[in-house]
């Protein structure tokens, strides 16, 4: 069973709207049974019964709060236990309001358990059971402000960027024992994270509709791309990035400091 086999379950967190509830409409689409998780129990059910209306898969619903440990566990128990599931997506994620000097240290920290350690308590629940099974498929949603730490987004930013890395690392480390990981940079999207995070979408500019978004990220999940950029236009610079970042690393473990540092 290959991973985008119609039998293979995809598990989506933060599916009651935009890039959620868009992959699971994409999904099911393609024949897959869901497992929808979000806070929001009648906006969950609201997607399944329009799905399940529409396409006729099997949709189960997990109402789940992700920066609470007891609800994490539901979720966890599931990927653990439930074989058919063969692709995670972690999706469910928030933004605040304001950079490191103007958001309170309580809103940095939800962010963090959100952002950082739901994503990585469900990965790992789900990673033993790809290993022994030899495949399955991680998706996790970053963002291009992972590598743009210039722009005033505070622990928004750099907790994408620990998405983007955490996925590098997983592909590198286990790519080869049949786990696909797959990274997934938007720009800004239409969806309700701006207004919860006391921004109005309507005054930016460059902003993508959410089912672009997600129609590009399954072209590159189709090609089985581990960092999906859906906005930008020249996979080039991304290669160049890439690479140049590679060509360091022969030259940072060192016995002694660089002489550019020795007086």
């Amino acid at each position: 069973m290959s991973i985008e086999a119609k039998t293979t379950t995809v598990l989506i967190t933060g599916a009651s709207t935009g890039i959620g509830a868009t992959y699971a409409d994409r999904f099911a689409k393609r024949g897959h049974n869901l497992v929808l998780v979000a806070r929001n129990g009648a906006r969950l059910e609201e997607v399944a019964a329009r799905l399940r209306k529409e396409t006729g898969v099997t949709i189960d619903i997990i109402v789940a709060d992700l920066t609470k440990s007891a609800d994490v566990a539901k979720v966890e128990t599931r990927l653990r236990d439930d074989k058919n599931i063969g692709i995670l997506l972690n999706n469910a994620g928030a933004a605040v309001h304001g950079g490191f000097e103007t958001a309170t240290v309580d809103a940095q920290e939800n962010l963090i358990t959100l952002n950082i350690t739901a994503l990585t308590r469900l990965s790992a629940a789900v990673i033993p059971r790809y290993l022994a099974q030899g495949q399955g498929a991680i998706v996790n949603i970053a963002s291009v402000v992972a590598l743009a730490p210039e722009l005033p987004l505070g622990m928004y930013g750099a907790t994408k960027a620990y998405v983007l890395h955490y996925s590098q690392a997983l592909h590198a480390e286990l790519g080869a024992r049949g786990l696909y990981v797959q990274a997934v940079l938007p720009a800004a999207t239409r969806t309700e994270i701006w207004e919860r995070s006391g921004r109005d979408v309507n005054e930016m500019t460059g902003v993508m509709e959410v089912g672009e978004l997600v129609d590009a990220a399954l072209v590159g999940f189709d090609r089985g791309e581990v960092i999906t950029i859906p906005p930008l236009p020249d996979a080039a610079q991304w290669e160049t990035f890439n690479s140049a970042r590679q060509a360091m690393l022969p030259n940072l473990g060192q016995e002694h400091a660089a002489a550019r540092y020795q007086a």
